[in-house]
């Protein structure tokens, strides 16, 4: 047990800066290639629906880096409030705001700027005035307790280091019988240490 949650040998601020470094990448080069599927090949690998991008800005599919389809979990409905938590490019967000409808409401929140910027931009140009974005950390939200009626995230969860005290800080600003929807990665092997103490692979 001790080995498996063991820390690695990282600072958050550290890793922070790393994360920045190369999600602003993909936010300003995304057909780059990264170690990670990005746009619409990562889309149709996790399959997402093609209506559910419908009408979504090229740019902000382009940028999507995510590695799970939150969506999968369940519905989200007219009304609702949503929060994307590491929203990056703003794709997800997007569609939460297509999903809630003009009386629902959905915040994404991100701490890369470039993303910020691609994000907003997208949600400008579809006219979507239900969602905004907000930059803050994964670990530390600007938002109020019992705010939301879901919190959706799309592999963020596995670049924080304390995962647990993560899922804690998420589930404080969910309503009683919120829902949480996380697409991610789970690795079933033990980590070795080598490769947790490895910043390159924390970052994508």
């Amino acid at each position: 047990m001790g080995k498996f949650n063991s820390m690695p040998n990282i600072s958050e601020d550290d890793l922070r800066v790393e994360i920045r470094k190369e999600y602003a990448n993909v936010a300003l080069d995304p057909h780059k290639g990264y170690h990670f599927h990005t746009g619409r090949d990562a889309l149709g690998i996790i399959g997402y629906d093609e209506s559910l991008l419908e009408g979504l800005p090229e740019a902000n599919i382009a940028s999507f880096a995510g590695t799970g389809n939150p969506f999968m979990l369940g519905p989200i409905n007219t009304g609702d409030i949503v929060v994307d938590i590491g929203s990056g490019s703003g794709l997800d967000a997007l569609i939460a705001s297509k999903l809630v409808g003009p009386g629902g409401r959905v915040i994404g929140i991100d701490m890369t700027p470039e993303m910020l910027s691609k994000a907003q931009a997208g949600a400008k140009e579809m006219g979507a005035a239900n969602v905004e974005f907000r930059k803050g950390l994964v670990e530390d939200l600007p938002l109020p307790d019992n705010f939301a009626d879901f919190v959706i995230s799309n592999g963020v969860l596995n670049l924080t280091l304390n995962k647990v005290d993560t899922l804690r800080k998420w589930a404080r600003i969910l309503k009683p019988n919120g829902r949480l929807y996380i697409g991610d990665i789970l690795v079933s092997k033990t980590v070795p240490e080598s490769a947790m103490d490895d910043i390159a692979l924390w970052t994508g």
